[in-house]
């Protein structure tokens, strides 16, 4: 396993030497310097690309780049770039990212274009930051704000989350054409409406008390983000292409994004996120999306509260979501993520890595243990606040089978 400290002392120390010898700066990437969105946008979008670079290499993953080949090719040809592909693997990984710098190197690219879902755009933007190349993101879906922000996620090559890396900047061009966005499926944007909630319940936990301009922003856009999320996303997710769905889409891959810039590192990931972290260390939780993973997170976040510190707020914010995830269709428990027959042992492996040192989890106003946490992962749809001493035991939940 790679852990940040390598990461930052080899791989990039080794490409950016002036950069990892310089201090830290109080650097905040709020947004892409530029964006453009529209229905069929992207066929219009190759002056704005071609001001970037000559040279584009483009990075997606293996099915998305054939798809978009006959849509995109054709607008970098007639900008007269010199376009390549490559394939960003299954995750964004440091073997990933090696062959991926070969590309670069081969192809003497000064441009990288990443297109896809969360994983692709992530690996694109590391890659473009290792090389000190400019970066434009096209995403395929609604399921991520990663097309906006300046942070990527590193996997392991069997998928699991072993740390997060921040940017130096936000891409320096976005395209956003809610036409191809509609290629993708419902499940995306039911996901990245899970993601985005997660926004709320997160900074609301971190950063609620924050006195500092952009950080009380940010939780205000936070509720924002939550109620338009609440009020739309049932009639859009009904009518896809539709100006309510468009606002939708908008919200998760820009809004979104905004309060992570606007936030910055001040305005953190809670509990949802690492319980996300957590499970994808576990290869059963490798069919769900990020999205879905983070929405179950923000009910295991909800039921800590209400189990650590009998918060009767957190339960009433617990059954509103139950009802609305119901309604949209996002997991509400283990099962639901496919995850029912998992051992005691595997959810102890992955409560562990979600409470390791440097967690987000442990941006509670409380300690978590282990314990407290697979307590809470297997009691998230329970009725009434369930105060301490009187919480599901794992063993007596029915969704777990011992090792």
């Amino acid at each position: 396993m790679i852990d940040a400290a390598l990461y930052s002392s080899t791989s990039y120390a080794n490409l950016n030497p002036s950069v990892a010898d310089s201090p830290a700066l109080p650097i905040l990437s709020v947004a892409p310097a530029q964006i453009i969105r529209g229905t069929g946008i992207l066929q219009q979008a190759g002056e704005a690309i071609a001001r970037l670079g000559k040279r584009p290499l483009v990075v997606g993953g293996d099915r998305t780049l054939k798809l978009i080949e006959p849509l995109l090719l054709p607008v970098l040809e007639q900008a007269a770039l010199s376009v390549t592909q490559a394939s960003y693997g299954m995750d964004c990984s440091e073997a990933g990212l090696a062959i991926l710098r070969d590309a670069v190197a081969h192809h003497q690219a000064d441009l990288i274009i990443g297109i896809g879902g969360g994983k692709a755009l992530d690996a694109a933007k590391l890659l473009a930051y290792q090389c000190q190349l400019p970066i434009a993101t096209i995403p395929t879906s609604g399921a991520t704000c990663a097309a906006w922000t300046a942070l990527a996620n590193v996997y392991s090559d069997q998928g699991a989350f072993i740390y997060d890396v921040g940017l130096a900047t936000c891409p320096n061009l976005l395209i956003l054409d809610y036409k191809l966005v509609q290629t993708a499926s419902r499940r995306t944007l039911v996901a990245g409406i899970g993601d985005a909630l997660a926004k709320w319940y997160e900074a609301s936990v971190s950063s609620g008390h924050a006195d500092q301009t952009l950080i009380i922003a940010a939780v205000q856009q936070a509720r924002i983000l939550r109620d338009l999320l609440f009020q739309k996303s049932v009639v859009a997710l009904q009518a896809p292409g539709s100006a309510v769905w468009r606002e939708v889409v908008d919200a998760t891959v820009l809004l979104a994004g905004v309060i992570g810039g606007l936030g910055g590192a001040q305005c953190r990931t809670v509990a949802a996120h690492a319980v996300h972290n957590g499970l994808t260390q576990l290869l059963q939780s490798h069919d769900t999306l990020h999205g879905e993973k983070v929405a179950y997170g923000i009910l295991v976040q909800l039921r800590l509260e209400e189990l650590m510190q009998g918060n009767r707020l957190a339960e009433t914010a617990r059954q509103q979501l139950l009802k609305f995830y119901a309604e949209i269709g996002l997991p509400r428990s283990l099962a639901d993520l496919g995850l029912s027959q998992i051992t005691l042992s595997d959810l102890k492996s992955a409560a562990e890595f979600a409470c390791r040192p440097g967690s987000d989890i442990h941006h509670l106003p409380f300690a978590v243990t282990p314990e407290h946490l697979m307590a809470a992962m297997v009691s998230t749809t329970v009725l009434g606040l369930n105060v301490p001493g009187t919480e599901a035991r794992p063993a007596e939940t029915g969704h777990l089978t011992n090792p």
